[in-house]
């Protein structure tokens, strides 16, 4: 048992899978540096595991991360504004944990805009079946031009806000 956030779950893992129908809100991405190593659907065109490393290889294009939760995500964070740095453009999926030293970090003053979903999200298990509603809700951030514009156009419910 865990407590996440006001909710007490039952966690047999620690593979969350993003709702397949929030990728296909946002469209087709190159690249998905965290991708499951058991996944019924894909979230890119190409897929890093964690046998991939995906912090240790080259980001292009398109990028799609929902990365692991807590401290781990960091150095994804902070590779995804290299990589926009750098030309490319993505969307994060992470908790609106908007107090935290991460979101300040790499957020606020980084992200062109967030989607603030409405309710929380029920991440899928690696069969794809559904599982029980996410521990806080959920943001998506855009880093690029390209990527608020997707964010405006994917129809999922939320608030939209503009960072930049």
């Amino acid at each position: 048992m865990a407590n996440l956030g006001n909710e007490t779950h039952n966690i047999t893992t620690t593979t969350w899978l993003t709702p397949p129908a929030v990728i296909k809100a946002l469209g087709e991405f190159d690249l998905d540096p965290c991708a499951s190593l058991d996944r019924p659907w894909d979230t890119a065109k190409q897929h890093f595991t964690i046998e991939d490393d995906g912090l240790k290889q080259d980001w292009y294009g398109r990028v799609w991360c929902n990365p692991p939760y807590g401290r781990e995500m960091n150095p994804f964070l902070e590779k995804m504004i290299e990589h926009v740095d750098n030309g490319g453009s993505g969307i994060v999926l992470i908790f609106a944990r908007t107090e935290t030293k991460a979101f300040f970090d790499y957020v606020w003053d980084k992200a062109d805009a967030i989607l603030f979903l409405k309710g929380r999200l029920k991440f899928h298990y690696p069969d794809g079946s559904v599982g029980e509603s996410a521990g806080s809700p959920s943001v998506l951030i855009a880093y690029g031009a390209r990527e608020v514009s997707a964010l405006e156009n994917c129809k999922l419910p939320g608030k939209l806000v503009y960072l930049k």
